[in-house]
């Protein structure tokens, strides 16, 4: 019999990359707060009904669940306030998403200035609506547009 070697189904995705921006008049601390809270997506995805937390730290996992009822399952990779910096996997989901490696981050430009960047490099499922690479491109930038400005409007707002 054979032995069996180590194996995963999680690798850095090869596909589409995508980055969202907002630039706001807001200090970079605050915006992190907001942006940098891997259990808070909630407060500017407002297609989410919820969020689970497991684990605390690095490789905590958190379950989003959607208010159409899709889910995504993702463990948190790196994290630093000082750096204002994060990244994350995604593990499993119901949508076309066959691989998803995510980073926010957070940069001052100048005192009471700052910008959150949020990149998405993913892969598309092989089958179904997303699979053509122009298309799959378009559903994560609307997704992650739709949530930078939300974001913008939350921080504006309050």
């Amino acid at each position: 019999m054979k032995a069996l070697q180590p194996d995963t189904r999680i690798h850095n995705p090869t596909g589409v990359r995508i980055q969202s921006t907002v630039d706001i008049p807001v200090p970079a601390a605050d915006v992190w707060k907001l942006v940098g809270n891997f259990g808070g997506f909630d407060r500017f995805i407002t297609a989410l009904e919820c969020i689970q937390l497991t684990g605390s730290g690095l490789g905590q996992v958190r379950n989003k669940t959607f208010k159409d009822g899709n889910f995504a399952i993702e463990q948190l990779n790196t994290y630093s306030d000082s750096a204002m910096t994060m990244t994350w996997t995604l593990i499993h989901t119901s949508l076309p998403v066959g691989n998803l490696w995510a980073a926010m981050q957070v940069e001052a430009l100048s005192e009471g200035h700052s910008k959150a960047v949020w990149t998405i490099q993913a892969e598309p499922l092989e089958t179904g609506d997303l699979h053509e690479a122009e298309v799959f491109k378009g559903f994560l930038q609307g997704f992650a547009d739709g949530a930078m400005a939300e974001v913008g409007r939350v921080l504006n707002a309050g």
